[in-house]
């Protein structure tokens, strides 16, 4: 019987996902992980198995090439960048997301982020609960206007509650013309959007093109009252020039709901800066989303042991047989 490991930490053994992939005949092996992974903790969970369901494990081509019997890795989420995708196909494993799973929870979050930074609603929590009365003005989103950077499910399903609260869109994207098919949204070029958005929400993944992608000269063409959100990945980014931003008053705040790296390390520079908020990369986790990812991944995982991934962001680098593993 094929083993499956588990590593994302709400999974739990007998829940859905458990109970679908032992009816599909896998033996589960769980071992949740949070927090900085360790290679070696990797190498030993992936002792003797054949697929596995992950979160952010760094998946990197050492780890996996030290995991002979793995044919298959199916992430619980969207973003794959912890996992060297081609050091996988070169060994003959498919890698697989479970695209929009979490689309509709981070919308919602995002609207959220928006709400809480306009309104001031932390820093009027944190006040009171330090004994005062923080009575500052915070600001509608209505007439404002929100720039999309990526244009995938998240910031799809992100439109539609914007335009609810009165809010103008424009969105830079990769995405060919004949996809962009919402007529609310403008579509623009990035200096444009940075110009012209008082908030900024980043829904794009991190490529080599994307990293770092919001420097220093970045943020200098942002309006002084413009708001930075972020619930991609962390490393789009540049953390120290944001904060730089921010202190120096080029920007009026961050709400960040992912970093660099995560936990947040006690010396980043995004610690103890007056507008910057972090949060716990919360924004796809909610009940309905995880119960979602559970299924969805498992039942990925067992079409990806068959041989026939339905979502395999490597399938393009695979060889002809991807259900054998290759040792060279």
């Amino acid at each position: 019987m094929p083993r499956i490991l588990i590593t994302t930490d709400y999974l739990r053994p007998g829940d859905e996902a458990d109970r679908y992939l032992r009816k599909h005949g896998h033996t589960t092996v769980h071992a949740p992980m949070t927090g900085r992974r360790d290679p070696a903790q990797l190498v030993a969970a992936l002792e003797g198995i054949e697929g596995a369901l992950v979160a952010h494990e760094p998946l990197s081509a050492d780890v996996l090439s030290r995991a002979p019997h793995l044919r298959a890795v199916v992430r619980t989420g969207v973003g794959y960048d912890s996992i060297d995708v081609a050091a996988a196909a070169e060994l003959g494993i498919t890698v697989s997301n479970l695209p929009g799973v979490n689309a509709g929870a981070v919308a919602e979050y995002t609207i959220g982020l928006l709400l809480a930074t306009a309104r001031r609603l932390v820093q009027s929590a944190v006040g009171v609960a330090a004994g005062g009365w923080p009575r500052e003005d915070g600001h509608e989103l209505r007439g404002s206007t929100l720039g999309l950077i990526g244009y995938g499910a998240a910031a799809r399903a992100l439109v539609p509650l914007a335009r609810a609260f009165g809010m103008r869109v424009l969105c830079t994207t990769g995405v060919p013309r004949a996809e962009r098919t919402d007529a609310p949204v403008r579509f623009v070029e990035l200096p444009e959007l940075l110009t012209a958005s008082d908030y900024v929400s980043v829904h794009t993944a991190l490529t080599e093109r994307t990293r770092g992608l919001l420097d220093a000269s970045a943020f200098r063409r942002m309006k002084p009252t413009a708001v930075l959100v972020n619930t991609a990945r962390g490393a789009v980014v540049d953390e120290q020039a944001l904060a730089d931003a921010v202190r120096g008053g080029e920007i009026a705040a961050a709400a960040l709901d992912v970093v660099s790296e995560e936990p947040l390390p006690a010396d980043s520079p995004l610690r103890d800066v007056d507008g910057i908020t972090v949060f716990s990369h919360l924004a796809g986790q909610t009940a309905e989303a995880r119960a979602a990812a559970g299924i969805q991944g498992a039942a990925e995982l067992v079409a990806a042991l068959a041989g026939h991934p339905r979502s395999a962001v490597n399938a393009h680098l695979l060889p002809h047989t991807p259900t054998a593993r290759r040792d060279g």
